[in-house]
């Protein structure tokens, strides 16, 4: 293993703002996250797959009153985001290393307020279909996650799994679609600001050679 991803491997074991394996508190926050982790008692929202914490911290630099959680399972991507919100000295955000589909193991019943689901992959084989972030395994535990009124919201480059994201949601019983777009950003409709005001470096760059960039935003 490269010497610079031990030395922040090392760096996160340190860093109050990450929990990852290992560490005491890892495991034991469920139903405890906004007391014991943020100290305070301001609604949280997880972003599901955060890869370098670009849109948490975005987040969280928005929004002052309210608690976010960026959930990745590479160590090197969230030393990046804790690096971030560290020189902006943001108290509001942190970094869960964790698989998605443990999710529940780590949060309890109507915890959070918001799930954002930023680029995911979008599992294009047939035989990964399970593994999307809007497959319905993982809308059942976002749906026991979240609290009464509480949304989820999905930007994706992929046409493929917005359309399949649809479709899901047309099936699910109890699911309301809030509003759905195949352009975000040709979009002018207030409904449509808060996704529009941050962008990840990866969207800037499909948007610069033609990409339209889908959103969902969701109710289960």
């Amino acid at each position: 293993m490269p010497r610079i991803k031990l030395q922040r491997f090392a760096e996160n074991a340190n860093r109050p703002d990450i929990v990852e394996p290992g560490k005491a508190n890892f495991g034991h926050l469920a139903g405890h996250w906004r007391p014991d982790f943020f100290q305070n008692t301001n609604p949280m929202v997880l972003e599901m797959g955060c890869g370098k914490g670009e849109y948490t911290v975005g987040l969280a630099q928005h929004h002052p009153d309210q608690n976010f959680l960026g959930l990745d399972i590479k160590g090197e991507r969230i030393w990046r985001g804790s690096t971030r919100a560290e020189a902006l000295g943001l108290t509001n955000v942190g970094f869960l290393r964790l698989s998605a589909h443990q999710l529940e193991d780590h949060f309890a019943p109507a915890e959070l307020s918001e799930i954002w689901i930023t680029f995911p992959d979008p599992r294009p084989r047939d035989r990964d279909i399970k593994r999307r972030l809007t497959a319905p395994r993982f809308l059942d535990m976002y749906q026991k996650l979240l609290a009464p009124g509480g949304v989820a919201q999905l930007k994706t480059d992929s046409e493929g799994l917005f359309a399949y994201t649809l479709e899901v949601l047309a099936s699910r019983p109890g699911a309301r679609l809030d509003v759905a777009t195949r352009d975000l950003y040709a979009e002018t409709d207030a409904a449509f600001a808060a996704a529009q005001a941050i962008q990840t470096h990866f969207e800037g760059k499909y948007r610069a050679v033609g990409v339209p960039i889908k959103y969902v935003r969701f109710m289960l």
